[in-house]
């Protein structure tokens, strides 16, 4: 069973993993910050492996992008002056880069990153569920609307007097035969 102190290290964790590009990750400033060592070390064995680094592990913010996450996240605001662009870890990403940093806070910390990363999987999956199941009753509630119109117009047909010929007044003159 989790203690209270591994609950609260994934949930700040979890809080720190934004979804850019479709895909969740982490900067490389927060990852640094968890494994315990500088943004620059942690990049500098990067650059160092970057074979380990594919692009579905690792990419580079585009300035566009570095902006917008300094709008959206307050905690990354000394990044406005960095004149390098943020790189962004995915789950296996930062697990390679706890392994490459072989510290003992690293390796510590990397089975809180990959708890984060599983807990955000699990909420996503049971939220695309319901996300599905409103679907299908939106669905059916849009069928049932159909038919309750349907049945109101029959009733109000119903409920109409029925129309009649408009009487004749007066006398009609019969055409007279000619022979």
């Amino acid at each position: 069973m989790a203690g209270k102190g591994q609950i609260v290290a994934v949930k700040r964790i979890e809080s720190l993993i934004l979804s850019i590009r479709g895909q969740r990750v982490m900067l490389d400033a927060d990852l640094a910050d968890i494994y315990g060592v500088p943004t620059r070390t942690l990049n500098q064995a990067v650059k160092r492996n970057l074979q380990r680094f594919p692009q579905d592990f690792m990419f580079q913010l585009t300035p566009k992008e570095k902006q917008e996450v300094i709008t959206n996240c307050d905690h990354l605001a000394p990044l406005k002056f960095s004149p390098s662009m943020p790189y962004a870890f995915t789950e296996h990403g930062a697990i390679m880069a706890a392994n490459m940093l072989n510290s003992e806070t690293a390796v510590d910390m990397s089975v809180y990153v990959v708890r984060a990363f599983v807990r955000i999987k699990e909420f996503l999956a049971t939220h695309k569920e319901l996300a599905i199941k409103f679907a299908e009753l939106e669905q059916k509630l849009a069928s049932h609307d159909r038919q309750i119109l349907e049945i109101i117009q029959v009733i109000k047909e119903l409920m109409a007097p029925p129309a009649r010929e408009p009487k004749k007044i007066g006398f009609a003159l019969e055409k007279s035969k000619k022979s």
